[in-house]
């Protein structure tokens, strides 16, 4: 009997969940000039009001996380969209500094354990030799969301004022929400339309229930393990370069490198439509090697070659002679961190097993840190120095040190376990 293919319909649901919270996370960027001026905030202001949402969504990451695997991604990941959905809609009624800092705290609470979750139900429905492909694309839906949503909203900003484009974003998780929680199952073979060959191609690789750990010897196997410590502080520079594309990064443009309007939008976002590719090749990349040079080196490897990449091109932007130079410069180093996501969640599934969603929401929260620091930093920096290039090279340090710590990172070794996996 074939195998169905129902695992890729899942894999697309995934998708569009990946593809909404880029359209809400990137949109307040975007609308920074129009709420500012509205409601009267400063940089500094703006910059906390960004990293509201990431100290709320590192705070409640890894209990969204644990909630998934006890409960199952399906109610989960329903819940999460909903509560961000109605928190980003609600952004729009924000009247001051402090309501806005508020509504961004409870939609970054809201979003929380949204990729751990998303993680966990790949690694019940893929097998291990689709998952660098498969999370490629998934991040890919991201990247072309948040790509194309400083395009979109200021198209929306001639028909809508500001508060009417968080409004109609919200409202789209929601349609999202009832749509997976009606179709989706925690189980492939649950659901109607696997048959049993997928479930058995499925199940043959996952290891159901052999490497769980619970409670405190969960905390225990995953605080004395350097490889998970190396993992999690390694994507530290990830989300801290993301997260200053999708903050400062169009201030930074227009400010210190002269971007007129016209051509502001599609510089913004840049960043996140080459990292479309970086996200696929980097997960068709790293199932080829694993497949070919062995587990470690298919994501060590592809990991440290593109966090080297990054640091290059983030260093060569601080000295870069024209504005479009130094904005693509910026776009490649961030395209080519975004080539490491797939080797680092496939590595989360290889290691953590059934505790996929925990470990893989530690190494989110590490990286929320860097979300958090980057947007204070940045504003601090520039509001009491006025310079804009010391923020490109700490990220390009920070891509440095990653490349470092991948060099450590053995994707073989289970939680607690004392033999490779292959």
């Amino acid at each position: 009997m074939k195998p169905t293919r129902t695992r890729f319909q899942a894999s697309g649901f995934l998708f569009m969940l990946a593809a909404v919270t880029y359209l809400d996370r990137v949109c307040i960027s975007t609308l920074a000039p129009e709420i500012s001026r509205d409601l009267d905030l400063t940089k500094l202001e703006m910059s906390f009001v960004f990293s509201a949402f990431a100290v709320a969504y590192a705070g409640f990451e890894i209990f969204s996380a644990w909630w998934g695997e006890k409960i199952g991604a399906r109610r989960v990941l329903a819940r999460i969209v909903i509560w961000w959905s109605a928190f980003t809609m609600a952004t729009a009624g924000a009247w001051n500094y402090s309501s806005l800092l508020v509504i961004r705290f409870l939609f970054g609470a809201g979003e929380a354990g949204a990729w751990p979750n998303a993680a966990l139900a790949f690694s019940r429905w893929i097998p291990l030799r689709e998952r660098g492909r498969v999370q490629g694309f998934f991040f890919a839906a991201a990247h072309v969301s948040g790509g194309i949503t400083p395009l979109l909203v200021a198209w929306l900003l001639a028909f809508l004022p500001w508060r009417g484009v968080f409004v109609l974003c919200g409202f789209i998780g929601v349609i999202w929400s009832a749509a997976w929680y009606r179709w989706f199952r925690d189980e492939p073979r649950h659901h109607r339309r696997v048959n049993q060959a997928e479930a058995l191609l499925i199940e043959s690789e996952r290891q159901i229930g052999r490497d769980a750990h619970h409670g405190k010897a969960l905390w225990r196997a995953m605080a004395s393990s350097p490889n998970v410590w190396c993992l999690c502080l390694a994507y530290l520079s990830n989300s801290y370069g993301a997260y200053f594309v999708m903050t400062w990064l169009p201030t930074y443009l227009a400010e210190n490198r002269g971007f007129e309007k016209q051509s502001l939008s599609l510089f913004a976002g840049l960043p996140l439509l080459l990292s479309v590719f970086g996200d696929i090749s980097g997960g068709a990349v790293t199932d080829w090697a694993s497949r070919v040079f062995g587990l470690r080196l298919g994501r060590a490897a592809v990991s440290v070659a593109g966090y080297s990449v990054a640091a290059a091109a983030m260093f060569a932007a601080v000295y870069a002679a024209t504005p479009v130079m130094a904005a693509s410069l910026i776009a490649l180093a961030v395209a080519a961190s975004m080539f490491t996501l797939s080797p680092s969640w496939a590595a989360c599934m290889d290691i953590g097993g059934e505790n996929t969603a925990v470990l893989s929401a530690a190494m989110n929260t590490t990286g929320q840190l860097g979300s958090i620091l980057s947007p204070v930093i940045t504003g601090w920096i520039v509001y009491r120095f006025a310079d804009w290039q010391t923020p490109l090279l700490i990220m390009g340090g920070l891509y440095s040190l990653s490349a470092i710590l991948w060099t450590r990172v053995d994707p073989r070794q289970r939680l607690r376990a004392t033999q490779p996996i292959a």
